[in-house]
């Protein structure tokens, strides 16, 4: 269950640990009594109004905060986001106005928390600021403090806010890091697969190559005369070198087929190749249906369909804000077809950026194409096609194979 608990998920249980601890104190300041007199009567409706107001205010701070803080630094902010953020603020603002206390700027350190997710580092720093200058005019009239002691004490509130601040920044750095080295490593482990696949394939692509060229040629050469000494000889001299002719073309036939079975099976596993992509990605649930076996020859070609997967994947956390993506691959003849699926909010009118325009690139250059289909809240869907060989080169006539 620890591990579970990375940095943006601490930050947000502390926050709202915080919120609750502030219920105490407001709830103490509701419940204070009055008195008997049914001349303060008039004065007890209005209080019981503040009070109504301020857990008005007080949950609305709690529900927007867990809100804005799902999945925090997992997906990008939106305009929703930015409006609650703007309402944890106001409310925040809003409690130490009706309560006569300095309540909501403790919430306003709860707000700094947030800050780092959501905004770019100046326009949090300018959103904190002002957000403490905004409370000092609260202090004059709610708590009725001369303007130096008010900024006296925004200035102190702001100094823990500017801790809890500089703290979520450095979780979001950490956070930021320990992705980016989870990515590196599925990329690394990925890669390492497909060298060590690639190897295999070269290795038996040079034993093959060996064989046909030194022991096809002799056992050629050794039956081609063989028959001749079976035509030259006589008795039973003729027949052991006949019983020798034959076992050579056994022997030569059984090296055709050793060199053959060396080649074929000299195939890239792109299931295994692709499967470490798809590991410990944070806020999105790969589904991956690679048909198996799924081989390719040219480790070139593989190392392009590697390249277009981590692509696929960067795209669906950073940019389309998907929980799940569906990676299926199958052969069609001579093609490699994979098809990504996401659950994303998509696009209406999509533009390519440097990832998907180099995905292209990549699959044109060895005769491949890619596909996109978007629409608004129906995420992203490619559809990529790419021959799973190159193509043969044409042998001259005349030349044996």
């Amino acid at each position: 269950m620890l591990n579970r608990l990375n940095h943006s998920r601490l930050l947000r249980y502390a926050g709202l640990f915080t919120w609750a601890m502030v219920g105490f104190p407001l709830l103490s300041l509701t419940l204070q009594p009055l008195g008997d007199d049914l001349g303060i009567a008039e004065e007890a409706f209005g209080a019981l109004r503040v009070g109504w107001t301020l857990w008005a205010l007080y949950f609305s701070f709690g529900l927007s905060y867990s809100w804005v803080t799902r999945n925090l630094g997992a997906r990008r902010a939106n305009l929703f986001d930015y409006a609650l953020l703007m309402v944890l603020t106001g409310t925040a603002i809003a409690i130490s106005y009706y309560s006569g206390s300095g309540l909501g700027s403790i919430l306003l350190m709860v707000v700094a928390c947030v800050l780092p997710w959501l905004l770019p580092m100046p326009l949090g720093v300018a959103w904190l600021v002002l957000s403490q200058f905004v409370v000092v005019p609260v202090y004059v009239r709610g708590l009725d403090f001369s303007w130096p002691e008010a900024l006296m004490q925004s200035a102190l509130y702001a100094g823990f806010c500017v801790f809890v601040f500089v703290t979520s920044l450095v979780a979001r750095q950490q956070a930021q890091a320990r992705e980016e080295q989870r990515r590196l490593n599925a990329e690394l482990r990925a890669t390492r697969v497909l060298l060590a696949e690639s190897a295999r394939v070269n290795e038996r692509t040079r034993i093959s190559r060996e064989l046909h060229d030194l022991l096809g040629h002799h056992l050629t050469a050794l039956s081609l005369n063989l028959e001749v000494a079976g035509h030259l000889s006589e008795g039973r001299v003729k027949e052991h070198v006949q019983q020798a002719h034959t076992l050579a073309r056994l022997l030569l036939t059984d090296v055709r087929e050793a060199v053959s079975h060396l080649r074929d099976g000299g195939a890239i596993d792109l299931e295994a190749a692709l499967r470490p992509l798809a590991e410990n990605v944070p806020s999105l649930q790969i589904h991956m249906d690679i048909e198996s076996p799924l081989t390719m020859d040219d480790p070139e070609r593989a190392h392009v369909l590697l390249r277009c997967t981590q692509e696929v994947i960067t795209n669906a956390v950073r940019h389309a804000a998907a929980r799940n993506l569906w990676i299926s691959a199958i052969r069609e003849d001579a093609m490699i077809a994979m098809t990504a699926r996401d659950d994303g909010r998509g696009a209406e009118a999509f533009v390519a950026g440097n990832g998907l325009r180099g995905m292209r690139e990549r699959l044109a250059q060895y005769g491949g194409n890619l596909e996109i289909k978007t629409r608004p809240q129906e995420g992203f869907c490619l559809h990529l096609t790419l021959p799973a060989s190159a193509e043969p080169t044409a042998v001259p006539e005349g030349v044996i194979a």
